[in-house]
């Protein structure tokens, strides 16, 4: 007898529905969505009188001690795990050869605090009902950031500030790192809301469409170069193959001027003097500087977040500010960090995070909402990948929730395609 098809009954935004399923979950993956819900949302930064226990922390605990209760939770076979956990080791290696063991050993779990919730997520995130939900709080969770700093700029009347916009406190506070999850947003919102948008009600339409516009503005008005050079690629590469119809060039046209429009005429500055500005040269630096770090210890790098106390006491000379700061690239950070073998790791992990979905999205049988979030996922790892090149987040959530996302779909599409 084929199993009642529950997931169809959430879509889209059925709450009533998808909190009667959450009630009768185990208590595991109750852990697992407080933890991404007080991690992205951060209510106790809204609320400061909730704000007196670590809240995340709290729930990623209760989440490990309730995996090993959950009857349902399981090891996923994944090539990922393979690369994540050789690279853990290369990192843990990199820790204690590092240049200033102190630093390394003080930002220690800035990376394998995200190993553990790739493993916690990957193994308790196991049914499609449990990822519609997960893959919904993310969406809000996100979509809440980009509504609130899109309505800050419009209501500073689109103009431009030195600082951009900000986020709220943790990850995404600084405009930098508020952009790339924009940026990873945008597709996932806007794959989402061309799926759903036959089926939904007008006002589940209007929050989807809210979720992929409001990144858009969020981008433009926080002045990251970086995220809006990967935020303008990653729509080309989107809409590549609708952008010379006649309708479809008119809509890029007006969306195209619009946004010029907006754009701040300091921004416009910004991108004209791009390599040559005070802030472009440093990054130079840091670069040059980075790779002959990387060539002079390619085994083990210069030690785990050792990039500023190595570069200021041998690179003195090229130091455009007081102080330096990290390399504001993905690859030279992990290459310095822990050297070529960790860097081959890394860009590896990066890779299965693109290939996967490419593979999930053409697979003969793959369900519409299978193929839409695949493509949503993929999209959002090259908009890491390319705004990557100017930041300095390898250790933040970006790729490894992604690439978690993107474990549980696979694992997901295979075991229904092994029960065929």
């Amino acid at each position: 007898m084929e199993a009642p098809k529950v997931i169809e009954n959430f879509y889209v935004f059925n709450v009533k529905n998808m909190w009667s399923y959450f009630k009768g979950q185990h208590f595991s993956f109750w852990m697992i969505c407080f933890y991404l819900f007080f991690e992205f949302v951060r209510p106790q930064a809204l609320f400061p009188a909730i704000d007196f226990l670590p809240w995340a922390q709290l729930f990623l605990m209760g989440a490990l001690a309730g995996s090993f209760s959950d009857p349902s939770v399981k090891n996923v076979k994944s090539a990922a795990n393979i690369y994540i956990i050789i690279f853990s080791i290369l990192i843990s290696i990199s820790v204690f050869t590092a240049y200033n063991t102190v630093v390394s050993k003080k930002y220690f779990m800035d990376f394998f605090s995200w190993v553990i919730i790739y493993f916690l997520v990957t193994r308790i995130v196991n049914t499609k009902e449990r990822f519609y939900i997960f893959l919904l709080i993310f969406l809000f969770a996100a979509g809440k950031i980009a509504i609130g700093t899109a309505k800050s700029w419009a209501f500073r009347g689109f103009s431009f500030t030195s600082w951009g916009l900000m986020g709220p406190k943790g990850f995404f506070q600084n405009s930098g790192e508020l952009t790339i999850l924009m940026v990873m947003l945008f597709p996932m919102a806007f794959y989402l809301y061309q799926h759903f948008k036959a089926k939904a009600a007008l006002w589940e339409r209007l929050i989807l469409i809210a979720f992929w516009v409001c990144p858009i503005l969020t981008v433009l008005g926080a002045s990251s170069r970086g995220s809006q050079l990967a935020l303008a690629i990653v729509m080309a590469i989107m809409f590549r193959k609708s952008i010379f119809r006649i309708k479809s060039l008119v809509g890029v046209t007006v969306l195209v001027i619009g946004l010029a429009y907006l754009l701040p005429e300091e921004q416009k500055e910004r991108f004209r003097s791009t390599g040559n500005d005070k802030t472009s040269q440093q990054r130079l630096l840091y670069w040059e500087n980075g790779w002959e770090m990387m060539r002079n210890h390619p085994l083990d790098g210069v030690g785990f977040f050792n990039f500023i106390p190595y570069y200021e006491r041998h690179y003195s000379g090229d130091m455009l500010y007081d102080r330096a700061e990290l390399p504001h690239n993905i690859f030279i950070q992990v290459g310095t960090d822990a050297g070529f073998p960790a860097l081959i790791l890394f860009i590896l992990i990066i890779l299965y995070s693109i290939y996967v979905p490419i593979k999930i999205y053409r697979r003969q049988g793959a369900e519409t909402y299978e193929r839409a979030v695949a493509a949503s996922l993929g999209y959002g790892v090259l908009g890491f990948l390319i705004a990557g090149q100017f930041v300095t987040v390898s250790y933040y959530p970006f790729i490894w929730v992604h690439l978690s996302f993107i474990v549980c779909l696979n694992s997901l599409c295979e075991n229904k395609k092994n029960k065929m």
